[in-house]
């Protein structure tokens, strides 16, 4: 995905995000369920993508197929992100498929926020994902089962299922979206696109510090205090000592870069000379 359809997917997610501390797996089912009913129409996609319509038409008419079949918390995601941009009809359905597991995603995340353990749940959940595709990927027989066109899909998730008898709720629901809705993927390339979603996810928590000198262990408390005051969030802090900064210190959360370094100011002053 490119171009304004990747920025509509951006924006979709940053809107997305304020719910997720609340977030439930049957939000996430609510939002698979949408995308399959755009999946089983060429014209529904065709009309909620087209430039031409006007974004409250495009929400009324997705609304008036969801409303009282889902939640109004999922009704509005899925209209909002309807009123976007997309360059092609597919787009929105990879962009509801992407919310919708990040919902699921985001369950296990709060979990283990609560335990004190947020990088340890996603782990968990990425490596139960891992463990389904590689299951899959080493087995011709498993592969042929999961992509028979023959066989319900019904057949298909209980046959994973018995795959992951010890998985997470979140994990389940991934595994039986991949294997029951595909949508021209293989089972085991989108279990593994969900997986990379998890790892995506943990690297909300993790706090990359550059500084020019070493910290001493005081400073360290404070800096840590400071970035969880910042965030707001619990973070695992990796430090590391890059003496090209000359002074100051670099931060990188997620894709967000708090660049208070010495050489990042006179890089500044640089380019406002030129």
């Amino acid at each position: 995905m490119t171009g304004v359809s990747a920025q509509s997917l951006t924006e979709s997610l940053a809107e997305v995000e304020p719910k997720l501390g609340s977030a439930t797996l049957e939000l996430a089912s609510e939002i698979f369920g949408v995308l399959r009913v755009l999946d089983g129409s060429a014209g529904l996609r065709r009309a909620l993508t087209d430039p031409a319509r006007e974004s409250a038409e495009k929400s009324a008419l997705l609304s008036s197929l969801v409303q009282g079949k889902v939640s109004p918390e999922a009704e509005q995601i899925v209209t909002s992100m309807a009123t976007k941009r997309w360059g092609a009809a597919r787009d929105l359905s990879d962009a509801l498929e992407v919310v919708a597991a990040t919902t699921a995603i985001a369950v296990t995340e709060r979990v283990g926020a609560s335990e004190g353990a947020p990088l340890s749940s996603l782990e968990a959940l990425a490596h139960e994902l891992f463990t389904f595709r590689g299951t899959v990927a080493d087995s011709h027989e498993l592969q042929r089962a999961l992509n028979e066109p023959q066989a319900t899909e019904e057949a298909k998730t209980a046959l994973a299922m018995r795959l992951v008898p010890g998985a997470s709720e979140p994990a389940r629901l991934l595994i039986s979206q991949a294997v029951s809705a595909p949508r021209g993927s293989r089972p085991e390339k989108l279990v593994e696109d969900f997986a990379a979603l998890a790892v995506g996810r943990q690297q909300r928590w993790i706090a990359s510090v550059e500084v020019s000198r070493p910290l001493s262990a005081e400073q360290e408390q404070r800096l840590a205090a400071g970035l969880k005051r910042l965030y707001g969030r619990e973070l695992t802090v990796n430090i590391s000592v890059q003496p090209a900064l000359v002074g100051g210190v670099r931060v990188k959360v997620a894709d967000e870069v708090v660049d208070a370094s010495v050489m990042n100011r006179l890089s500044e002053l640089r380019r406002q000379l030129v």
